[in-house]
């Protein structure tokens, strides 16, 4: 899987992380993004990283695709870098310009926050790289069912989840397809004011959006006309293996160590 991998996005394969149960999968991704944040020291965020490297290997992902699936959070990442590091009040350690410099301290903080969204993002790139969006559909039906005994409606819930997941590699391949497209009109996206800039911008957000409503509006009616009433037929019955189990505990106690360490 060394091409490009769209965040969201599944690719069929047939390594050991595609057969693994996609109940399985979610545990360990709850788990892990859980010890992403609880980890503290240096320590344990390696071991994170190591578990992260260890995935994306087992699934066939490069590290292309990994920057392929990171790219959409750039804008977030930089903005936690610079707020941690940056500071206009003189007490900085290294100067740039009169008050404003950089500080070691957030410098290191803006780091470590950077590098938990990485993780986060890496390990939901795994799990949805190898589970297709059915199969998480019917592993969130499995876990929801108690709820529904509340009047919660678990297969709605299950479908909606099951959508975004689908359609969320497509609105971002419909974005870069319409950003190449207005730079072949001579668009200049990095050129200008602040308002030029956005004026420019909202020639891709506008076509972006009406249609991502079209197709909204496509697939209700598709629906619509099949006579959709639920995802009650969504079931997963099949008790998990051995391996299932083994990724499940193993993922749990990597947070656990995590949160200890």
């Amino acid at each position: 899987m060394a091409r490009s991998i769209p965040l969201g996005a599944y690719v069929s394969g047939h390594t050991a992380l595609h057969d693994v149960d996609a109940r399985a999968k979610l545990f360990a991704l709850l788990a892990l993004s859980v010890a992403a944040f609880v980890a503290r020291t240096p320590w344990a965020l390696a071991l994170l990283v190591v578990a992260l490297v260890a995935l994306l290997r087992v699934a066939r992902i490069g590290a292309s695709a990994l920057a392929s699936a990171v790219k959409p959070t750039a804008v977030v990442l930089a903005f936690a870098l610079l707020a941690n590091t940056i500071v206009v009040d003189g007490s900085f350690d290294v100067q740039i310009i009169g008050y404003v410099g950089i500080e070691l301290d957030g410098l290191a903080r803006g780091a470590v926050a950077v590098l938990r969204i990485v993780l986060l993002v890496g390990f939901v790139c795994v799990v949805t790289a190898t589970t297709s969006s059915a199969d998480v559909a019917r592993s969130l039906v499995c876990v929801l069912r108690p709820l529904a005994r509340v009047g919660v409606p678990v297969g709605d819930v299950a479908m909606i989840v099951g959508m975004a997941l689908r359609f969320l590699p497509e609105a971002m391949g419909e974005f870069d397809r319409i950003v190449l497209a207005q730079r072949a009109r001579g668009a200049r996206f990095g050129e200008g004011s602040v308002r030029v800039r956005l004026s420019r911008w909202a020639s891709v957000l506008v076509p972006l959006v009406v249609g991502l409503f079209d197709r909204a509006d496509e697939l209700a009616l598709a629906m619509r006309d099949r006579c959709y009433s639920g995802a009650g037929g969504m079931v997963m019955e099949a008790r998990m293996g051995a391996r299932d189990v083994a990724l499940a505990l193993g993922s749990l106690a990597l947070a656990v160590a995590c949160a200890l360490l």
